[in-house]
């Protein structure tokens, strides 16, 4: 087991999560609630990397990154800094190739709730940001962590992505599949097999949890 590898993808599982925490629950509950006719094209944009292959994904994102790139001037002048082949290079990716994992669970999950709690709250005179952290989210704090464990559960399998922004530089963009691609093309398959099956494991008890958490809100 590479435990270099293995905090870096902790590392940007739990900075992916987090980031996705905050962006993802306003657009969320927007696409849950709003009755804007266009509504279907901002979700065809947050559902296309669950058709779109990672490496075409990561390879425009290696173009915009690139030192003529739009991200990659806008990093160079205000921050003086490069990104493809960075740990802030690979973070970006995780977050567009991520962005579905976690509002579409969120989405649902608002969308299930009954609006008569929210209208109730409103005519009770608490304000709109208030009714949402007090009532909304607590109601649906299931379906929102389902999407949060998804989420992280997805970034630490990220593969695609990652390789083609960030490569495979050990402490820096190194994750854990790309220690288990490296370890099998130079014949390491005892060090492969180790880490997959930790994946694998892992894989399993997060599909556990989310099934449970799908279960408990189904009885709610």
């Amino acid at each position: 087991m590479e435990w270099g590898a293995v905090w870096l993808t902790i590392r940007l599982a739990t900075v992916v999560t987090t980031i996705l925490f905050f962006v993802g629950l306003p657009l969320a509950y927007w696409l849950a609630m709003t009755r804007w006719r266009g509504r279907f094209l901002v979700e065809a944009v947050v559902a296309l990397p669950l058709v779109l292959p990672p490496t075409v994904l990561g390879f425009y994102l290696l173009l915009a990154m690139g030192p003529h790139g739009p991200l990659g001037l806008m990093a160079s002048r205000l921050f003086g800094m490069r990104l493809p082949f960075t740990f802030t290079g690979i973070l970006i990716g995780a977050l567009l190739f991520n962005l579905p994992f976690a509002v579409r669970p969120f989405t649902a999950a608002f969308a299930g709730l009954d609006r008569t709690l929210i209208e109730a709250s409103w005519c009770l005179g608490v304000p709109p940001f208030e009714t949402f952290r007090r009532v909304t989210v607590p109601l649906c704090w299931p379906g929102i962590l389902t999407g949060l464990i998804l989420t992280f559960a997805h970034t630490v399998g990220e593969f695609g992505v990652v390789l083609m922004v960030g490569g495979n530089i050990p402490g820096v963009t190194r994750t854990l599949s790309i220690s288990i691609y490296d370890s099998v093309q130079g014949l390491d398959y005892p060090s492969a097999r180790q880490t997959a099956t930790a994946l694998l494991v892992f894989s399993f008890i997060v599909l556990c949890v989310t099934q449970w958490l799908g279960q408990r809100g189904e009885t709610r």
